[in-house]
């Protein structure tokens, strides 16, 4: 059996999972574990109450790297239209809703 590696760790179930879904649809084998410890919150210590996301060494730069991908901001756009200031990850502008143009510096 391949050795695993903890990619991550995290107090939040919803953004372990949120990961876990993410990485597995890319083919990458996620192990969550400590979700059961959670249960005990206020009765173990604080460092046992991390969920942790383990993956094989083989696919750990791989997930590592999508994971990164997460953390990236998209730049803001300004609408040619009405002159909105937009967040990157909007395709129209929330206000008029023209679509994307050129990007803020």
């Amino acid at each position: 059996m391949e050795e695993r590696s903890r990619l991550v760790a995290s107090g939040n179930l919803l953004q372990a999972h949120s990961w876990k879904g993410m990485l597995e649809t890319c083919g990458i084998t996620v192990e969550l574990r400590g979700e059961a410890l959670l249960g005990g919150v206020g009765e173990l210590p604080a460092d046992l109450q991390d969920v942790e996301l383990w993956v094989g060494e083989s696919q750990y730069d791989q997930a590592l790297a999508q994971l990164e991908t997460l953390n990236s901001v998209s730049p803001k756009w300004q609408c040619v239209k009405c002159h909105e200031i937009n967040e990157g990850n909007f395709e129209l502008c929330w206000n008029c809703c023209a679509e994307r143009s050129e990007l803020i510096s």
